[in-house]
């Protein structure tokens, strides 16, 4: 916190009174003149000025301090950081994620699809200047999320998305597809997509290779993501009995995910396990920083409470002490 600032400062010129009420006080406590005439003071004669005559005015000194505070309260005091403008990183990005039934294979812990939304998370989390969205795909594809800079909605969108949302399959051209028409329109200098799969396209009207001829047109780059361990993998199978595990080949058509990066100025990435996934999105991380200007605003947080609970605590406290303490001398 760099201060204090105001929300309604022109009500502080109404602090410019105080001084002079503190003057009117002086003055009328010179010339205060007895309200009983007696004919003569000898009853008075060693009679000694308790302590209770200067603290009197002490009931004026509350008042003024009350008075003031809810001056403060009037102009709202507001906390707040100050404004900068700084030069950061960020650019668009559309996260293309395969939610087919095989992301649940568990040569990854604890299986593809959940691996890959926790690394997606820390992804987010770390780029929060940047514009993302998320496009989901299997037999079709749909969008989660548009491009946005709420990484609350966005993540919370990331984390309710199961396999078996939409029809199963592997569409790899329709959710490229999808995410070069999410972003194709931006205004941003840098476009990205990362798609994410573990299979080979089998579904969609749309070929991977035009799809990615498209986001080229469009002069988005693509970093593509294969999913999947080297030989077999435990994938769920459907039996009788419910879901079961069995060992299966693991098949990623690298050639066309190859093929889409180099079409588009990507680069394409092999994860084999849990550790090997951080480091392909901490790569594209590090390929992928624009420097832009972005200028910092901190949400206000209001300051009034305290300076209002004073000044009634001190009403109260002078209404107390002068119907006690001084009681006889006002």
């Amino acid at each position: 916190m760099n201060g204090i600032t105001f929300a309604d400062p022109l009500y502080l010129y109404i602090l410019a009174v105080i001084p002079a009420m503190v003057a009117f006080y002086v003055i009328k406590q010179q010339k205060t003149t007895a309200s009983l005439r007696m004919p003569a003071l000898q009853s008075f004669t060693g009679a000694r000025i308790t302590f209770r005559h200067y603290l009197r005015h002490i009931l004026f000194a509350l008042r003024i301090i009350a008075f003031a505070l809810l001056i403060i309260v009037l102009a709202r005091p507001q906390a707040t950081d100050k404004f900068q403008n700084t030069s950061t990183e960020g650019i668009d990005i559309v996260l293309t994620l395969d939610i087919s039934g095989s992301m649940l294979a568990r040569d990854f812990r604890p299986d593809r699809l959940e691996a890959s939304k926790n690394v997606a998370t820390e992804f987010i989390s770390g780029r929060p200047y940047d514009r993302i969205g998320l496009v989901v795909f299997s037999g079709e594809s749909f969008t989660q999320c548009p491009l946005t800079t709420d990484h609350a909605v966005l993540v919370n969108l990331l984390r309710e998305i199961q396999s078996g949302m939409i029809e199963d399959g592997t569409a790899i051209g329709m959710g490229l597809a999808t995410a070069v028409n999410r972003i194709k329109d931006s205004e941003a200098k840098s476009k990205v997509i990362i798609l994410l799969t573990d299979g080979v396209n089998n579904r969609g009207e749309i070929a991977p290779a035009t799809a990615a001829g498209i986001a080229k047109t469009y002069g988005i780059r693509v970093y593509t993501i294969g999913v999947g361990t080297q030989g077999m993998a435990p994938y769920p199978v459907q039996t009788p009995f419910g879901i079961q595990y069995q060992n299966m080949p693991v098949e990623i058509d690298e050639a066309i995910l190859q093929e889409i990066s180099q079409t588009t100025g990507g680069k394409y990435f092999r994860a084999t396990d849990n550790d090997k996934l951080v480091q392909v999105y901490n790569e594209i991380d590090k390929l992928e920083k624009s420097k832009i200007d972005v200028k910092q605003f901190s949400r206000k947080e209001e300051k009034f409470l305290i300076p209002a609970l004073v000044a009634f605590c001190l009403l109260i406290l002078e209404v107390l002490v002068r119907n006690t303490l001084f009681r006889n001398l006002t």
